[in-house]
């Protein structure tokens, strides 16, 4: 990534191609009034003045479009740029007209960033794409849930990242399930050719979530004992109730943690355990072969007095013996449970 504090020029880094557009929402205490728009200019100065704005943007592709609708509320340009990085670690940053938020959304198998912002009277989210992430948030603003509209933006905003960090959760007991199945394969010593690869996976989803929770979990307290006016004191056991579900995700990710370890090390001890069996086995094998080899040894020597080799019926009966030399061998290891 390149310095970005040498250039005045925005770029978006991610692969999404999603257009950019921006869904305006505007609410009071007894309206929701929401409008989807390319150019948002003309729809602010439409909206009510009373009103508190969420501005949900999907697409990042029109940096210059980010850019203006950063510059109308007074965002840094610097802030502009982690929105435009889609590499960005997760962080929460206090600046003196707005709060800042970056994380990542989980959905199946796709990873997507997220940014939130949160001024005096308005809340802006942008997403690299159409995610269905805070839906739930925009029914509430819709029905009025706990009389969400009559709150503050930074009620809001709590609510936004109480979606995030449920993801989170949902995400990390979705991992504890599938290692509880896989942890249940090990145990009953099933064919276990694809549950390597299947740890790998999941050790991958792990990884991500705890890159993407363990920044969350060490910069979210400043939000909790800041002194900005934007964290009204009426709202702020709600971010309280926001720090304890981050808290009890981040248990679960260390809960992962060590039930993957201790999966990979019961893995590698069923691969030893294989490897061993198949030693034995081939060990055993070896070892009834090797009185018959000193037989076949024996006659195929080149004496010229060998009685042996004179008898009637010495061929079958080298047959014989060798059969119950093999026989013998094979009982004794079964009698000792070797096989």
């Amino acid at each position: 990534m390149k310095n970005n504090l040498l250039t005045e020029q925005l770029v978006y880094n991610g692969e999404s191609r999603t257009k950019t557009h921006i869904h305006l929402i505007a609410y009071t205490r007894e309206t929701v009034h929401e409008t989807v728009c390319d150019n948002f200019t003309d729809e602010i100065s439409k909206a009510d003045p009373a009103a508190k704005l969420w501005i949900r943007v999907h697409g990042l592709e029109d940096t210059e479009c980010i850019n203006a609708l950063c510059t109308h509320f007074g965002i840094d340009f610097l802030v502009v740029q982690d929105i435009l990085n889609v590499n960005h670690p997760s962080k929460v940053e206090e600046y003196d007209k707005f709060n800042f938020l970056v994380s990542r959304i989980f959905e199946g198998d796709r990873i997507t960033q997220i940014r939130l912002i949160q001024g005096g009277n308005f809340v802006m989210s942008f997403t690299d794409n159409e995610s269905t992430l805070l839906n739930d948030v925009q029914q509430a603003l819709q029905h009025n849930v706990l009389k969400i509209r009559t709150r503050a933006s930074d009620y809001l905003f709590s609510v936004m990242i109480n979606d995030l960090v449920s993801n989170y959760i949902s995400v990390a007991m979705s991992i504890g399930d599938d290692l509880d199945d896989l942890e249940t394969e090990l145990i009953a010593a099933s064919d276990n050719r694809d549950i390597g690869g299947r740890l790998q996976i999941h050790r991958r989803r792990y990884m991500e979530l705890k890159r993407t929770i363990i920044p969350l979990k060490d910069q979210y307290p400043r939000l909790l004992h800041t002194d900005s006016t934007l964290i009204h004191a009426a709202n702020k056991p709600f971010f309280n109730d926001v720090n304890d579900h981050l808290l009890n995700v981040t248990q679960l990710i260390d809960s992962c943690r060590e039930t993957l370890s201790s999966l990979m090390d019961l893995y590698v001890s069923n691969n030893d355990l294989r490897m061993n069996d198949i030693m034995k086995r081939l060990t055993i094998v070896s070892t009834i072969f090797i009185p018959l080899t000193f037989l076949v040894g024996v006659w195929g020597m080149n004496f010229k007095y060998m009685p042996e080799l004179e008898w009637e019926h010495g061929y079958i009966t080298a047959w014989i013996v060798m059969v119950a030399v093999g026989i013998a061998a094979y009982l004794i290891f079964k009698t000792k449970k070797w096989r």
